[in-house]
Parts: structure tokens; C-alpha cells; sequence
């Protein structure tokens, strides 16, 4: 069973902040110059040395503000409404949670999480089934990572994505193939370890 950022187990693991500040990712991942902990982008320097020759990694997004992540938040449950007049709000933010996390235990907040996908030499994205940020109604659930109506070029592209993502110490968002974190809350809850990433920024903390 697919465990969600909206799960109260996510919420209820206690962060350890660990004071690592923000790095900025090199030209290697790509031209977004992306903002992570320390930590996870050495593990993304490890993960991207165990790539094929001519396959890249290209990081399209970090760190993220509280704005930012509850403006994505307002536009995605807004979509969910639209589509189902009178929702609970209890099942609403589960729902929303499948694309954007709960500002509390978000990932992108506390610099522990990229989005990014696979390049070849030429810098073209190889096709791992769906766009980078492609809804689940969108993608008709191909966001997903275990998807299994994608083709078998797609699915050996993700694959490789967590192959080397996964020896890195990172861990996937299942609902999207693209998210992949390290040190927060969820990771630790998947992992057995301890959080060590906290929001970041005197906005996060006023949240």
C-alpha cells in the first residue's frame, strides 16, 4: 500500500535538524542550478557517477519556498474540486497529496527533495513514460512510478533511475517518479533512520 506525504505516520516522525545549509547543484545536473542539503547532493554526485556513459541526470527543482509550495497546493486542490464538487476536505488533502505535500513535512521545503529526470549526451530528455510534474488525472496514474501501461523503454529508464538513485541512499515519492528525497520525514519513515532535514528559511519556520 502506496504511503502518502498526508499520513499521519509521516507527520508524527520528529526531525533532528542537522543545520546543513543549502548547496547549489553544479552545470552537471543541468541548468536550474537547483538548491539542496549538502547531503543529498553529494548522494546525487554518487548516483550520477553510476550512470551509464552518454546518460545524465538533470535536476529541474530543489529547494522550494513555503509560497511556492502552498501556491502549488491551492492550484492542484483547486483542480480536485473542480472535479468533484463537495469533497470532504479529509479526503481532499489525501488526494492533493498525491502531487504536492502538506507544507508541514514537505521534502522540497526542507531541501532534502529534487525533481529530475535522465538526459542523454545531447542534453534530450529520454522518455520515462509521463512528464516531469504530469498529474495523476493528466497521466491517467503513469505518474506513478510502478505504472505498468508505460513502455519498456520507459520503465528500463526508471529503473535505472532507482537503481542508482536508490544505491545513492535516496528514496521515491511513489506517486511520482521524478521526486526523490533524502534526510525527511518520509525518507526516515521509509528507511528506519532518523530525520535530519527540517524546512529551511525564516518563512518555514513561521509556518
Amino acid at each position: 500500500m502506496t504511503i502518502l506525504l498526508s499520513d499521519p505516520r509521516v507527520s508524527a516522525i520528529p526531525v533532528h535538524e542537522c543545520g546543513e545549509p543549502l548547496v547549489t547543484l553544479d552545470a552537471s545536473f543541468g541548468p536550474a542550478a537547483a538548491r539542496v542539503r549538502g547531503g543529498l547532493a553529494e548522494r546525487l554526485g554518487t548516483a550520477r557517477d553510476l550512470l551509464p556513459t552518454g546518460i545524465h541526470l538533470r535536476v529541474v527543482e530543489g529547494h522550494r519556498s513555503v509560497t511556492a509550495q502552498r501556491a502549488i497546493i491551492a492550484r492542484y486542490s483547486a483542480e480536485i474540486r473542480a472535479a468533484r464538487p463537495g469533497i470532504p476536505a479529509a479526503e481532499l488533502r489525501v488526494l492533493t497529496s498525491r502531487f504536492v505535500s502538506p507544507v508541514d513535512v514537505a521534502p522540497h521545503v526542507a531541501g532534502a527533495a529534487i525533481d529530475l529526470t535522465l538526459v542523454d549526451a545531447r542534453g534530450e530528455e529520454l522518455d520515462l513514460g509521463t512528464a516531469i510534474d504530469a498529474t495523476p488525472e493528466q497521466s491517467q496514474e503513469r505518474c506513478y512510478f510502478a505504472a505498468t501501461d508505460i513502455s519498456r523503454v520507459a520503465r528500463s529508464h526508471r529503473d535505472l533511475l532507482a537503481a542508482v538513485l536508490g544505491s545513492a541512499g535516496l528514496v521515491n515519492y511513489p506517486t511520482e517518479w521524478w521526486h526523490w528525497s533524502y534526510g525527511d520525514r518520509y525518507w526516515a519513515l521509509v528507511t528506519g533512520n532518523s530525520a535530519c532535514y527540517g524546512p529551511v528559511g525564516t518563512e518555514a519556520s513561521a509556518a
